[in-house]
């Protein structure tokens, strides 16, 4: 369906509308054409935005799915005069969700403008920070220091998926994740870096398909030894050996995302850190 659009309205980011939108979008066999609009915060945004669904509307010849997270009223009825008008099919997440919850609370929300307006009292926040910095000075094994402060450190061969997993544990869940790659001289030595073995029992290990490892190594370095099928082969069985040998728990990445890897780190590592 590549001739029909989604809307993603906010007057924030939009990441919770757009992450929302796409889980329940994930269930349906189509690709449509995705458009933000983040800061929808004015009666005059609104109706910008609102004429944009129309004529995307009469283009297409399909309305146009729109989800929306808009806490001012006089802001939502303009948006919500479209599905009125036959000109969009209007979800709206916050009546959808958060009236229920006034019912069952018995409280009003606070009606508060975006996930990150009041950060600068945000510890969370602040965690968050602190993570990714520690993720980014401890990206690819540049440095053994601190390493005791770390939630988790990610062991595996070169371009399995390391440093994605550990940015996305830090952004998402203020986890101290650093990550060290396994090369040829610790298979040659038979047993961990140095630096690596007082914190064996932080270590989680990523291993990945040979064959998949081949193809991301040859976009990288097209026709290298590096990237060589029967190199690949020897890199993944010795690591998965060495972290067998080691106990180290370990995960394939080869038909995972990286969120189902976080969760399972999290899991395995840190079951308390999915309680909060």
């Amino acid at each position: 369906m590549p001739d029909r659009s989604v809307f993603y309205i906010s007057d924030g980011t939009g990441i919770t509308a757009e992450t929302f939108g796409n889980s329940i979008l994930a269930q349906f066999a189509i690709q449509p054409r995705h458009v933000r609009r983040p800061f929808i915060d004015t009666v005059d945004k609104a109706w910008q935005v609102r004429r944009e669904i129309a004529e995307t509307a009469e283009r297409e010849g399909h309305r146009p799915i729109v989800f929306i997270t808009l806490v001012d009223d006089e802001v939502r009825a303009v948006l919500a005069g479209a599905d009125a008008d036959g000109k969009a099919l209007v979800m709206d997440m916050f009546r959808t969700f958060v009236e229920p919850l006034e019912v069952e609370f018995g409280i009003k929300s606070n009606h508060r403008i975006g996930r990150f307006s009041d950060v600068a009292r945000s510890q969370q926040y602040h965690a968050r920070i602190e993570a990714i910095n520690f993720a980014l000075q401890h990206d690819d094994g540049q440095s053994a220091r601190d390493l005791a402060d770390a939630d988790v450190i990610l062991v595996g061969v070169s371009r399995c998926g390391k440093t994605p997993t550990s940015l996305y544990l830090a952004m998402q869940h203020g986890f101290k994740a650093a990550n060290y790659p396994l090369i040829p001289e610790d298979f040659e030595r038979g047993h961990l870096p140095r630096g690596l073995a007082p914190h064996k029992t932080k270590c989680f290990g990523l291993t990945i398909d040979p064959e998949r490892l081949a193809q991301i190594r040859h976009e990288r370095r097209p026709h290298s030894r590096y990237a060589a099928l029967d190199n690949c082969r020897h890199e993944v069985r010795s690591a998965e050996a060495m972290m067998r040998r080691e106990g180290i728990e370990w995960l394939s990445t080869t038909h995972k995302s990286i969120e189902e890897i976080a969760t399972t780190i999290l899991r395995d590592i840190r079951p308390d850190r999915l309680v909060y």
